[in-house]
């Protein structure tokens, strides 16, 4: 029977998920953080959502003497404690007969010939297909080194019936210059479509809600320009410090480390066109047309704040400052907290300004992408009536309590015209009763079935390091980094910035 016979076979029959087909996962860095809260139940989860085909085989390589169990029991307890749909047994025993295990240095190449080994074993044993996923979840400093070693032991090597693809964590370098320094190593071994960038905001169901909400509706979208908005935030807060990453966050600082990915990637899906289709190549396009047309103020000391959190109370505890912090020097210029102004040279945003904020050690954790509307051009009441009314807003929260909030103006309940904001609230987790994939299922889902929209392409990470590098050039010529105390809302330089334009940021 013909899929055109068969109506369970039709791609747009959405009764039938999208399932990987017969593949090897080989995971680089199965020993760090990552690995262990994100990637292995995710791998768990898809498993037991019943998107990984029977074979689905998980290789491990680390610089460990473990054996294949070893590793099994390391998989087992990260899936007990992180993984996000029940643990079931049967489902277990499937994947963990798929988990082996191979130890070795980046820069041995007997270790990658072992590897090589393992995988066309597994094709034999598992029926892979001779189909590899390499997932390079390590310090890019290792990229040159293990990309060079795939391709001399001939694991990046595939013919016209099997496929190979290489995943990329951020960060994609630390400038523009490193960033093309990058993506030219791994080039020399993967053409570009072999390539998945990840940047798991990418993968968040509220994120990709950004273009539904905009593209599927009609009550949005003619408003959705200069007419109408008056600016835009977007912001990342978190409530938490640096952690034990004082040797990956020194030198590399909020900026580089969220506004150059996460952030610039969030203004891009809010400010592009609408794509032609929902294809990969139109919707990156689309994105890279609005990442070319950012501008930058001239002046970016007014533009720009930054800071470093100081100590503090945070959560009802006594928490340090980033300067006490282990391993960071105590004349460390890295900032915690970064907000830069930006705008867009397009026909739609001409003069409506960008707010892009992140942070460390705030009030609470939030990301969400706030539209904030103009003042309605005549009010036939008088100023008593609309002393508590704000400005319209819509509010697409991204983390932690997904949804989208609408905020306007209606008649207090009484005798006189009284007019205050209220809110009206869509919450996920309220609305569906399925609830939301981790990032990381979805971005592995696409990488093992070779589905590329949610992936950034390198021309829109030169186009985000081709914004943030002035800032940063700017900021390394001034000496000093603003404090902020912990628990609170970012540096004082971040509310004058907003003051300024005769503007505040939203309380997170």
């Amino acid at each position: 029977m013909s899929t055109k016979d068969n109506p369970l076979r039709d791609p747009r029959d959405k009764r039938l998920p999208r399932v990987a087909g017969p593949c090897v996962l080989v995971l680089f860095g199965v020993t760090g953080d990552l690995s262990r809260k994100k990637l292995l139940p995710a791998i768990y989860d898809l498993a037991n959502r019943g998107l990984l085909p029977p074979g689905f085989s998980l290789v491990g390589f680390a610089r460990r003497d473990w054996d294949h169990q070893d590793f099994r029991q390391i998989a087992y307890e990260s899936v007990k404690e992180h993984a996000r749909t029940p643990f079931r047994e049967d489902v277990w025993q499937q994947l963990s007969e798929g988990i082996h295990f191979v130890p070795g240095e980046f820069s041995d190449p007997g270790a990658f010939d072992a590897l090589a080994m393992a995988v066309k074993e597994l094709d034999t044993t598992r029926g892979t297909g001779g189909n590899y996923a390499f997932y390079l979840s390590i310090p890019p400093k290792f990229f040159p080194q293990v990309v060079e070693q795939l391709q001399r032991s001939g694991l990046a090597e595939h013919d016209e019936k099997s496929w190979r693809r290489v995943v990329v964590e951020k960060p994609f370098g630390h400038d523009l210059t490193s960033a093309v320094e990058l993506n030219d190593t791994v080039h020399r071994v993967f053409p570009e479509e072999s390539i998945f960038r990840i940047d798991h905001y990418l993968g968040k169901e509220t994120v990709q809600n950004i273009l539904a909400l905009r593209f599927a509706n009609t009550m949005f979208e003619p408003i959705w320009n200069r007419s109408y908005v008056d600016h835009v935030q977007i912001t990342m807060a978190e409530d938490i410090g640096i952690g034990g990453r004082a040797g990956y966050y020194d030198g590399i600082g909020a900026a580089r480390d969220v506004i150059q990915n996460h952030l610039l990637q969030l203004l891009a899906l809010t400010a592009m066109e609408e794509p032609t289709s929902f294809s990969a190549e139109a919707v990156r396009a689309e994105k890279a047309k609005i990442l070319s047309s950012v501008r930058l103020p001239e002046n970016l000391g007014l533009a720009t704040a930054r800071g470093q959190y100081s100590a503090g109370w945070q959560g009802g505890v006594k928490v340090r400052g980033y300067l006490d912090e282990d391993g960071i020097p105590p004349d460390s210029r890295t900032e915690t907290y970064a907000a830069i102004k930006m705008e867009i040279d397009t026909r739609r945003w001409a003069g409506v300004p960008f707010y892009l904020r992140t942070g460390k050690r705030l009030s609470r954790r939030v990301t969400e992408v706030a539209m904030i509307f103009q003042q309605a051009p005549h009010l036939p009441f008088s100023l008593t009536d609309t002393e508590e009314l704000g400005e319209n807003a819509l509010v697409m929260r991204v983390q932690p309590d997904e949804g989208i909030t609408v905020r306007f103006g209606s008649k207090v309940p009484g005798t006189s015209m009284e007019i205050r904001d209220v809110n009206m609230d869509f919450a996920y987790g309220e609305s569906f009763t399925e609830s939301s994939p981790e990032a990381y299922e979805r971005l592995l889902l696409d990488v093992l079935i070779g589905d590329p929209p949610l992936f950034p392409r390198q021309e829109e990470v030169e186009l985000s390091w081709n914004i943030l590098d002035p800032v940063t050039e700017y900021w390394a010529s001034k000496p000093k980094v603003e404090q902020y105390k912990s628990g609170g809302y970012g540096p004082a330089g971040a509310d004058e910035l907003m003051a300024r334009d005769g503007r505040a940021w939203r309380r997170i």
